[in-house]
């Protein structure tokens, strides 16, 4: 089993003015991040996790990697929060997704309302627990579902990036195989259009990762785009691990299919969309930002020893 196509893709919606979602789409690592917090606050935090994220791809594993990666992420949010008053309440979600192409397996660290799904001839599958105060409203009993989708508090979340210095990781590790769709997306999606509909959105698109991207942003905004929306969709293929491995050294910048048009499509730039994602064109100047913000956290620290 290998991984096949993949697309990440986010969009503003049709009710904010800006956009605070952050993507990674760099096979075999995959991550949603939504931000929070305001003007420039969230859009901050959700590329810092993002960079983050994708800096320490080739370092994880297994699921205590990806949750240390993850908690760096939060750490890291936290530290500028405390650094930079204009940005302070800073937070993110973020869902994280790993795959073992060799083990068959799919691994998740997840804060936050963003979602995970599997889909598996014709059957989507939540693969996370939504952070959020109607999601444990309704774990208690104390709403349905059909309240919980239109409660005026379903955007509040309980868990996120960046918030406190410590952040309690969800992590869970799950069978995948060839033909199976996954699926990240920011609640932008969620809250927007159902899960049946997303399931039918997925089929209608014949199981394409750049056509369901393309459409379930569609879908988000024809239902009001209330929020930012980004998807990031990979399928999994029958294949040898050996043979990406492969293809990945003697490609020189280490990703395959950089001229394939089926390839990874964190880059493409699609209609009617504006692109937030980490991957390349944006890794960069996200890893240069990261770097300074270590800076100055490390000369506050100093500054406050010698004074």
């Amino acid at each position: 089993m290998v991984i096949g196509r993949a697309a990440g893709l986010t969009d503003t919606g049709r009710r904010r003015r800006q956009n605070e979602d952050a993507f990674v789409c760099d096979p075999p690592l995959f991550a949603i991040a939504d931000g929070m917090g305001g003007a420039q606050a969230g859009e901050l935090a959700s590329r810092l996790a993002a960079a983050a994220i994708e800096e320490a791809a080739s370092a994880v594993s297994d699921e205590q990697g990806v949750a240390g990666v993850v908690r760096a992420a939060n750490a890291l949010i936290f530290e500028r929060s405390l650094h930079d008053p204009t940005v302070a309440g800073m937070g993110t979600t973020a869902t994280v997704a790993l795959v073992d192409e060799r083990a068959g397996v799919l691994t998740l660290a997840h804060v936050g309302d963003s979602r995970a799904y599997r889909y598996r001839a014709g059957d989507l599958e939540q693969l996370t627990t939504d952070h959020s105060l109607v999601a444990e409203l309704v774990r208690s009993g104390r709403l349905t579902e059909a309240e919980a989708a239109v409660h005026p508090h379903r955007s509040v979340i309980t868990r996120a990036l960046g918030t406190e210095a410590d952040v309690e990781v969800d992590t869970h590790t799950v069978d995948v195989a060839p033909g199976d769709l996954l699926l990240l997306c920011s609640d932008g999606l969620s809250a927007m259009v159902r899960d049946e509909e997303i399931a039918r959105v997925i089929e209608a698109s014949g199981l394409d990762p750049h056509g369901a991207a393309e459409a379930l942003v569609r879908a988000a905004n024809e239902h009001g785009g209330d929020d930012n929306v980004t998807v990031v969709v990979f399928e999994l293929v029958e294949g040898e691990p050996a043979e990406r491995e492969r293809a990945r050294a003697a490609s020189p910048d280490g990703d395959i299919g950089a001229s394939d048009p089926d390839a990874v499509t964190s880059e493409a730039a699609l209609d009617d969309v504006s692109r937030h994602g980490a991957g390349k064109g944006g890794r960069w100047p996200a890893l240069l930002l990261v770097l300074a913000l270590l800076a100055v956290a490390a000369f506050a620290i100093w500054w406050s020893l010698v004074r």
